[in-house]
């Protein structure tokens, strides 16, 4: 069963989607220009608990809020609706942009979360401009399947004008400033062919965690929750029966 609604808190609104039941809670958080109908075949591969995703404010389904949210109050919104209708620890995934958001909750909210997973973490020092950005996805999405490519693009020109806005707001965050912060098990997963999130910026990630780790899926790019999820689902289930 599946269970759609919309969430309010500080002027922001967020869609919510649950599905499955189980003792164990995996949060789905969506990198920049997505939403949650990315992570259906991730969903569908997570099947031994409850599974929470997000389309965050002006994203997917969700209207745009008056102004574009920081990192920061992102993970308050997500907060709030885990404090008000999940009420367990959860662990939360966050892929791209959507890891800079995990890293947040967990540092600012840490009772709600068991363990943080970060696929394809952003934003590289190395390229923190949105040029550089959008030319490595270019690159990496070059390569990827046509569903993958035609799920993206719907999900772009959903997310609307602001959506440089949306990158101004990505690129403003410091996440190696917040990694060392970070109080709970957390795993590093990346695409091996991932230009977005090279190995060498994932291998900071996870050494500037207290308690990180990394690993990689086998040909695979920055997309590898979208195209054939099952091996990135493994990896994660593994984790989660670690924490």
């Amino acid at each position: 069963m599946t269970d759609v609604e919309r969430f309010a808190h500080a002027g922001a609104t967020l869609v919510a989607q649950r599905r499955g039941r189980g003792e164990r809670v995996y949060v789905l958080i969506h990198g920049i220009g997505m939403g949650r109908s990315v992570f259906a075949d991730l969903e569908r591969h997570l099947g031994d608990g409850e599974v929470v995703s997000f389309d965050l404010p002006g994203y997917g389904e969700a209207p745009e809020p008056r102004r574009v949210l920081t990192i920061e109050r992102t993970a308050d919104l997500v907060a709030a609706y885990l404090r008000a209708r999940v009420r367990a620890p959860a662990v939360v995934i966050g892929h791209s942009m959507g890891a800079q958001v995990a890293l947040e909750v967990a540092v600012r909210h840490p009772a709600l979360v068991d363990g943080i997973v970060l696929i394809g973490p952003t934003v590289d020092p190395e390229a923190r401009t949105a040029p550089r950005q959008v030319w490595r996805l270019l690159r990496d999405i070059a390569v990827e399947s046509p569903v993958v490519i035609a799920r993206g693009a719907r999900e772009y020109v959903r997310a609307g004008p602001r959506l440089r806005a949306k990158f101004r707001a990505m690129l403003r965050h410091r996440p190696e400033e917040v990694l060392p912060r970070v109080r709970m098990p957390a795993l590093v997963l990346r695409g091996e062919d991932d230009i977005v999130a090279p190995q060498q910026w994932c291998r900071q990630v996870a050494d500037a965690l207290p308690d990180g780790r990394l690993a990689e899926v086998a040909g695979h790019g920055h997309e590898t929750m979208i195209r054939d999820a099952a091996p990135a689902a493994r990896v994660i289930r593994e984790f989660a029966r670690s924490v």
